[in-house]
């Protein structure tokens, strides 16, 4: 890469926050701006989210962090953008907004239609083509419901005149004033609407939701030509050259680019990733095949693991029962107490994922005593974060040729050392934190870098592996008796929160 442009910039639009990050090439962080933004819980089991808001924010946040770092939109040679995935928004094509808020992917309100697909025996053909399980969590029942529930919509959008698309659509068609309307391959790998070995939108499919075509996105590469943003949203247009989910653009950021290497990132949810290569292996044990990523027209893919609550559970003791000041302050209170005093702490506030599946679970304290306190409460949550990624490795295990022996975690969770020693003890494998935690960001600036020439390709010298490096490794050290009693009693208690005939897919 020539010229005077040496910097990168991710949008990172997450569930309950958008940010704005400045990459130099060897993949630091210059500048970072942040925006929290309101949740709406309108019904039991609903969470949708105000686009405009995610708009603003946007904007703002990528002002904040061009203002920081002391550069301008012609300093930047490649834009990337990483949303969070399966959440559904439908917006005008002429004026760009939103017929409605948009469907959180931890939204259940379509969990009746998804019970009734699976009745009808419809789930081996979804998973043949798109590698899913039929679940409230993907976002074409999601459309779905806003097609046939909001006044004039279906109509609308016969006739070609509304937009759909996950946030990274929505944001990119704002972004570019209206000149692109286009996906990439991850993000359309988690709607149900795609077909994972064709790449293209499945027409069986579309008939089963009974969705028109013509609302649909264009799916391109990962890293890919997707325009420039309108000059007067930041004073000078920004080459888009990388577009991925959240999860997917960490497998990135994680340099997990080669067959039998996986992540785990820890945010609002949980999500574990195992790459297999061109090979979309088929799982035995619930867990989904996705796209990890698509190069050059190729796809990759992975098996992934999804927990829809792991960061959401310490917001929750936070804002909602007061137990802690902040998220800090549960590792604090974590190595106050010896041990969790027996409680565990289930958190299927919105049903349970991998490997599952079950949407009518609902979340629970066990094990409480009247010497039980903050303390112990705040370690269960921490806890549950590692019992629920050992279901989730075990399964992969289960699934694939290549067990994973070394887990690379990320996000905001794991700047907790107590977390990611438990990690480790519970899993009982080496956990690996790399220099820079915001993986998600980072992956989507490497996938923009890729296209204009930063890097070489995925591997070698000049590779953007090459920019992965390894802050600490954490090693297992739990004796294997307390280990097996404590993941036996995990297991005890999810069983006590599943919902009388589970299991089902939705």
């Amino acid at each position: 890469m020539t010229g005077p442009a040496r910097h990168l910039l991710a949008i990172d639009q997450g569930t309950t926050s958008t940010r704005a990050i400045v990459f130099a090439a060897d993949g630091t962080a210059r500048a970072t701006a942040r925006r929290e933004f309101p949740q709406h819980y309108p019904d039991d089991g609903w969470v949708e989210h105000d686009g405009e808001d995610i708009w603003r924010d946007t904007l703002t946040v990528v002002r904040e962090a061009l203002g920081t770092a002391g550069l301008t939109a012609a300093d930047v040679a490649a834009l990337g953008i990483t949303n969070q995935r399966e959440t559904a928004i439908l917006w005008d094509r002429a004026t760009g907004e939103p017929v409605h808020r948009a469907i959180v992917w931890q939204d259940r309100r379509t969990a009746p239609l998804c019970r009734d697909l699976h009745r009808r025996g419809c789930e081996p053909e979804i998973r043949a083509r798109t590698g899913l399980v039929i679940d409230a969590y993907f976002s074409a029942s999601k459309l779905a419901w806003l097609l046939d529930t909001i006044p004039g919509v279906r109509e609308r959008a016969a006739r070609g005149a509304l937009a759909f698309g996950t946030i990274d659509s929505f944001l990119l068609y704002r972004l570019t004033g209206g000149r692109v309307h286009a996906t990439d391959a991850t993000n359309a790998s988690r709607t149900m609407l795609f077909n994972i070995h064709t790449q293209d939108w499945d027409e069986e499919l579309l008939r089963l939701f009974n969705v028109p075509r013509a609302v649909l996105p264009e799916v391109r590469d990962s890293s890919a030509d997707y325009g420039t943003t309108d000059p007067a949203w930041f004073g000078a247009a920004i080459p888009i050259r990388g577009v991925a989910g959240d999860q997917q653009a960490a497998v990135v950021g994680q340099a997990c680019v080669a067959p039998g290497m996986v992540k785990s990132t820890y945010g609002t949810g949980c999500f574990a990733l195992l790459n297999t290569g061109d090979r979309a292996v088929e799982s035995a044990h619930r867990m989904l095949t996705t796209v990890a990523y698509r190069l050059n027209g190729r796809p990759t893919y992975a098996l992934e693991g999804s927990i829809f609550v792991a960061g959401a559970t310490i917001k929750w003791l936070r804002d909602r029962m007061g137990l802690i000041d902040s998220a800090a302050h549960t590792a604090e209170l974590a190595v106050t107490v010896p041990d969790s005093h027996g409680v565990v702490l289930v958190p299927a506030f919105v049903g349970l994922g991998a490997p599952h599946w079950d949407p009518d679970a609902r979340a629970s304290i066990q094990g409480l005593t009247l010497d039980a306190g903050p303390e112990h409460i705040a370690r269960a949550a921490l806890e549950a974060v590692a019992f629920q990624t050992r279901d989730l490795r075990d399964a992969m295990a289960a699934d694939s040729p290549a067990t994973p022996r070394t887990l690379r975690v990320d996000g905001g969770m794991v700047v907790n050392d107590w977390l990611c020693q438990f990690l480790a003890d519970m899993l009982d494998a080496p956990v690996e934190r790399p220099a820079v935690t915001e993986t998600t960001a980072l992956g989507a600036a490497l996938l923009a870098g890729l296209q204009v020439g930063f890097y070489d390709g995925l591997e070698g010298p000049n590779g953007l592996a090459a920019t992965w490096t390894c802050e600490r490794r954490f090693e297992p050290r739990l004796d294997p008796a307390r280990r097996a009693t404590l993941y036996d009693g995990w297991r005890l208690a999810v069983e006590r929160v599943r919902w009388p005939g589970a299991g089902g897919g939705a």
